[in-house]
C-alpha cells in the first residue's frame, strides 16, 4: 500500500501552521506502522539552502494551466527515511512565505495538476493521495476530470483532510476556464460553485472518496451552521464518508528529559518544573517566585484564538496574582494590546511579540498553566506540548481541545486540565480561578496532576494506526462504512 502525502507545507522544508507539523510528523509515523509513504510539496524559495543542494532532479515536465503550459522540475530528497519530491517552478514559489499572494488561486491550481502530471515519475505508484487543505482542494476534481480514461491512474483512491474550514480558497469564476480547464458541468451548487465563485476546499470535499479532520469533535461540529462555514450542508450529506482523528504530536522532538532548550531537564518522574521557571523569570525579568503560578499564551493573536476573551478580563485575571507570558503574533490591534499590558503591569506580564521556537519550548517547560480558549480549534497542537511539559492547559471546550483536555474533578480525581464551555470571558475567568486556587490550596493533588499529564500518549502512535486501517478501508472488499463505526 503506497501513500502520497499531498501537501502546501511540512517540517523541516517550510511550516506556516498546525499542517506543517502534521506533514513532519505523520508520514514517519505511518511508516512505522508499516505504510509506504512519499510526500510531495511546493519547492518554496525559504526551504534552507542545505536542502535544497541534496535534492536530485528526476525529470522536467510541462504542466498545463488553462491555455499556458509551465515548467515543472521534479526533485527527490530523502529525510528521516521518507522520500520527499517537490514541484520547482520560480515563476510560483521563488518568493518570500508560502501562502497570501493574489494569484495563489494561479500558484495552487499549478500545483494541484502538476503533482498529477508529476505521479508516473515518482519511486513508486500511489495507490492513494492523501491531500490537505485547500491548496490541494483541486487534485481530486483534476484527476476525475483530466485523467479517468488514463490507465496509469485507474483505481487510485483519494483522500482529503480538512484542518482548518475557514480557510477555503475561494476565487473568481475564470478560474474554472483560465486555470483549471474545467467545463461548466463542475460549476454547479453540488460542484465547486460557492456564491458565485469556484472553491478549492469544496472541491475536496465533493470529489474525494473519504473526508477526514483533525479531530472527532471538530467533525461533528462542521455539519452545523455555526462551525460549518457555509459547507455544512454538504458535510452533512457526506456525513458517512466524514472520519475525525486527532493529530499527535512528535515525541522526539519534543521531549523535556532530552529538550537541549530547557535550563534542566525532566520527566514526570521527576519534580524539576520549579526551576525551568526560575530560570525563565530570571531571563524574562519577572518576579522569581515558585509560588507565583505562571499562565503561558502561545499562540497566533486572532480572533479565533480567543484572544477578545483574555483582554476583556486581563486586569481581573492579573489581580489573582499570577504571572502570564505570551508569545505570537497577529492582528495589530491585539499586538498592541499585549505591549500596553506589559507596560501596565512590570514584572509580572512578559509579552514577545514574534515567534521564536526555542522561547516556545521554555514558556511550556516554566509554565504552570497553559491558556488556549478557543472560538474554535480543528485539534490544536499547543494543548498538546503544554500537557508532554507538565503545563496544565485552561481551554475551551470545542473541537480538538475537547477530545484531548478531560477537565479535572475534584470528587473522582480524574482529569488533566481545565476548561469552559461557552465563549464567554467570565467562564474562562472561572475556569482559572479553579485552577490558580488548586494551584495554592493543594500542591500534592496540583503535582499529581502535572505527573498525570505527562504520562498521557499524544503522539502519532494511536493516530497514525486509525489512518492505517482508513486506507485499508479504501481496499477492495473491506468498507469504509466499518471503519466510521469504530473510529467514531
Amino acid at each position: 500500500m503506497n501513500i502520497l502525502h499531498v501537501a502546501s507545507e511540512g517540517y523541516p522544508f517550510i511550516k506556516t501552521g498546525g499542517l506543517g507539523d502534521v506533514i513532519g510528523a505523520l508520514p514517519k509515523a505511518l511508516q512505522e506502522q508499516g505504510v509506504n509513504v512519499q510526500v510531495i510539496l511546493p519547492k518554496y524559495q525559504d526551504i534552507a539552502e542545505h536542502f535544497k543542494e541534496e535534492m536530485e532532479l528526476i525529470e522536467a515536465i510541462t504542466v498545463p494551466v488553462g491555455w499556458r503550459n509551465q515548467y515543472a522540475g521534479i526533485e527527490r530528497l530523502v529525510w528521516n527515511g521518507i522520500v520527499y519530491y517537490f514541484i520547482d517552478n520560480e515563476y510560483y514559489f521563488k518568493r518570500s512565505g508560502s501562502y497570501g499572494y493574489f494569484d495563489d488561486g494561479e500558484r495552487f491550481s499549478y500545483f494541484c495538476r502538476a503533482v498529477l502530471e508529476a505521479l508516473p515519475y515518482l519511486d513508486e505508484r500511489p495507490d492513494i493521495l492523501h491531500c490537505h487543505d485547500w491548496q490541494t482542494g483541486m487534485v481530486s476534481l483534476l484527476k476525475k476530470a483530466h485523467f479517468y480514461n488514463h490507465p496509469f491512474y485507474k483505481d487510485m483512491k483519494t483522500v482529503f483532510t480538512i484542518h482548518n474550514l475557514r480557510y477555503q480558497g475561494v476565487y473568481p469564476k475564470v478560474v474554472l476556464h483560465d486555470l483549471l480547464d474545467l467545463s461548466e458541468l463542475y460549476f454547479t451548487v453540488d460542484g465547486v460553485e460557492f456564491y458565485g465563485k469556484v472553491n478549492f476546499m469544496k472541491a475536496g470535499l465533493v470529489y474525494s472518496d473519504l473526508v477526514t479532520t483533525v479531530s472527532p469533535t471538530y467533525a461533528h461540529e462542521i455539519q452545523t451552521p455555526y462551525f460549518g462555514e457555509s459547507l455544512h450542508g454538504l458535510l452533512r450529506k457526506r456525513s458517512n464518508e466524514l472520519v475525525g482523528i486527532v493529530n499527535g504530536i512528535d515525541y522526539e522532538l519534543y521531549n523535556p528529559d532530552t529538550d537541549e532548550t530547557l535550563a534542566v531537564n525532566f520527566d514526570s518522574r521527576t519534580n524539576l518544573k520549579f526551576e525551568n521557571k526560575l530560570s525563565l523569570q530570571q531571563e524574562l525579568g519577572l518576579g522569581e517566585s515558585a509560588e507565583t503560578p505562571m499562565i503561558a499564551i502561545i499562540t497566533r493573536l486572532v480572533e479565533q484564538k480567543g484572544i477578545d476573551l483574555i483582554l476583556h478580563v486581563l486586569d481581573q485575571i492579573m489581580r489573582l496574582d499570577v504571572q502570564l507570558v505570551v508569545l505570537g503574533t497577529g492582528e495589530e490591534k491585539y499586538e498592541r494590546a499585549f505591549r500596553e499590558a506589559e507596560q501596565r503591569y512590570p514584572g509580572k506580564l512578559s509579552a514577545h511579540i514574534y515567534f521564536d521556537d526555542n522561547l516556545a519550548r521554555k514558556m511550556y517547560a516554566a509554565s504552570d498553566m497553559f491558556l488556549m480558549p478557543s472560538q474554535f480549534e480543528p485539534c490544536g497542537i499547543s494543548q498538546l506540548l503544554a500537557l508532554r511539559y507538565g503545563s496544565l492547559p485552561i481551554v475551551r471546550e470545542t473541537g480538538g481541545l475537547k477530545d484531548t483536555v478531560l477537565p479535572y474533578n475534584q470528587y473522582t480525581e480524574e482529569g488533566h486540565g481545565f476548561s469552559f464551555a461557552n465563549y464567554n470571558a467570565h467562564e474562562m475567568l472561572e475556569a482559572i480561578e479553579r485552577a490558580t486556587a488548586l494551584f495554592h490550596q493543594y500542591p500534592i493533588t496540583w503535582n499529581n496532576l502535572v505527573k498525570r499529564a505527562m504520562e498521557l500518549d499524544f503522539s502519532w502512535k494511536s493516530s497514525s494506526e486509525k489512518y492505517k486501517q482508513l486506507y485499508e478501508g479504501l481496499t477492495p472488499h473491506k468498507t469504509v462504512d466499518n471503519y466510521q463505526t469504530s473510529s467514531l
